[in-house]
């Protein structure tokens, strides 16, 4: 009876009274469960399909993992203001583990090249996440709870999606991927900020609002907008990497619809920094395009840089042109530190904390400032202290020695990455779109100074997969060179190099 459904074709087979048998039953039970079930189990049986689909697509091709990983940093705090109590965050663990559980079922039957992530930038991971297992073992540290919630954003991320970025986005088109979804999500993220400014939060971060956001987010009856991301500053900070990677990559890829979207994305982007209302985010658009202008040896723009920077310091400075606004009004007062009472609280929480850390060179433990500290060890002293910033934040919970490890590594990243850019790339497309990501990740360096954003989400991820690609640059060279010699486009979807 059921060997004559083997050689026939889908439609064949729905026609075989076997089949059509089992299709009622089917039918027929998921009938009794959902009006047992109600409108939820509906909904569960709804959603089950295309979760089988996307699990099934994702187990065969573990970049899926990595594109979701990228699309939930940017929403997943978001998503906690609507549905709670999901730590929607934990999920991004999660993906990461089977995107590595999808690489060995890819591989099962092949051989795996492992040869891809024996880089320094692997081992340096490696080494930042060791001296996070060595905070296990800190005696100043208050919960161990904390150790775990904080070293993921601290130390993990970093481990685990490095070596996936080197495993499987080894080709142009996962590049060109991935700063598309940058773009979408940005220009999303500065259009839900945009709603906020002009018409209102809505219900659900009105909530938010009232409950635990009001304190840093409505200053002198100012809303500081921060669309889906978890706060203001990191919103700001985000959207200031985006806006310039977006303009960057906008000068240099060729192709006229390419060229609109990312400059669409570097637009919203730098208006999405400005309606943050977060001061430190300036310093993003500064370093990062001097950043570019040093990568692309290109002294004339230097010269021209230099002379709209000090437009730019003379305008906030020495003017009071655009006061009226609110927007305008707060950042300039980061030009004017003295007049900043919240600078110079800041500066005194650093001398308070200088004193504490004088005789702790490992620092009070991971997890034992910020809201972390607050959350699990709020009698500890460094809960009660903000550090306001992602070096002071690393200097207080590890101490001078990890802050001189983890500024080590940055700094070796950094010089790394320019000399593969600047000296080992010989596409000037690919070289404008790899210092254009580059420039995002000094971007987010000055601004962390400032605000804790290189370790949080979306930021944390973006620059993660950014090192991934710059140290994958000369791999990424040779086949941009060979396609091209093809008479193929190096960002076409369908080049199966």
């Amino acid at each position: 009876m059921f060997s004559s459904l083997k050689n026939k074709t889908g439609s064949e087979k729905l026609q075989h009274p076997v089949v059509l048998l089992l299709l009622v039953i089917i039918a027929v039970a998921l009938g009794v469960i959902i009006a047992k079930g109600g409108f939820i189990i509906a909904m569960a049986l709804l959603a089950l399909f295309p979760a089988i689909i996307y699990f099934n697509r994702f187990l065969n091709d573990p970049r899926v993992g990595i594109y979701t990983v990228v699309v939930l940093g940017f929403i997943a705090i978001g998503l906690t203001r609507y549905i709670r109590n999901i730590p929607f965050g934990l999920t991004v663990d999660g993906i990461l583990v089977l995107s590595y559980i999808a690489v060995f079922f890819r591989y099962f039957y092949e051989k795996v090249n492992w040869s891809q992530i024996n880089r320094d930038i692997v081992y340096l991971s490696l080494a930042w996440f060791g001296f996070s297992v060595l905070q296990l073992f800190n005696p100043e540290a208050l919960s161990r709870t904390a150790w775990f919630y904080a070293m993921r954003g601290m130390s993990l991320y970093m481990l685990l999606l490095i070596p996936l970025v080197l495993l499987v986005f080894g080709r142009l088109r996962y590049l060109f991927v991935f700063v598309y979804l940058w773009g979408i999500f940005s220009i999303l993220g500065t259009l839900k900020g945009l709603q906020q400014l002009y018409i209102g939060p809505d219900s659900a971060e009105q909530f938010w609002l009232d409950t635990v956001g009001a304190v840093t987010h409505i200053l002198f009856g100012e809303l500081r907008v921060f669309s889906f991301f978890s706060d203001a500053g990191q919103f700001g900070a985000a959207q200031g990497a985006a806006g310039v990677v977006g303009l960057l990559i906008a000068t240099n890829i060729k192709g006229t619809h390419h060229k609109v979207f990312f400059t669409i994305m570097g637009v919203f982007g730098l208006w999405g920094m400005m309606i943050s209302g977060t001061r430190g985010a300036m310093i993003v658009p500064m370093i990062g395009g001097a950043t570019y202008i040093l990568l692309r040896k290109n002294f004339k723009a230097f010269f021209y840089g230099s002379a709209v920077l000090a437009v730019v310091y003379v305008f906030f400075t020495y003017t009071y042109i655009g006061q009226s606004n609110s927007q305008i009004r707060r950042m300039r007062t980061a030009f004017r530190p003295e007049e900043d009472q919240s600078y110079l609280v800041r500066l005194e929480n650093r001398r308070i904390l200088s004193v504490y850390l004088a005789s702790k060179p490992f620092g009070g433990g991971i997890g034992s400032a910020g809201d972390w500290g607050k959350r699990f060890s709020p009698q500890g002293f460094l809960a009660q202290v903000a550090t306001d910033s992602w070096y002071v934040q690393i200097w207080a919970e590890q101490g001078i020695v990890g802050l001189i490890l983890h500024l080590s590594i940055l700094s070796y990243i950094l010089l790394k990455g320019g000399y593969l850019i600047m000296f080992r790339v010989r596409s000037p497309e690919l070289r404008g779109v790899l210092a254009a990501l580059m420039s995002g990740f000094t971007g987010i360096m000055g601004a962390s100074y400032g605000n804790g954003v290189l370790g949080q989400m979306p930021t944390g991820i973006l620059i993660y997969v950014s090192w991934g690609f710059i140290f994958m640059s000369q791999q990424l060279d040779r086949e941009y060179i060979y396609l091209l010699s093809q008479n193929l486009s190096p960002w076409s979807l369908k080049n199966k190099t």
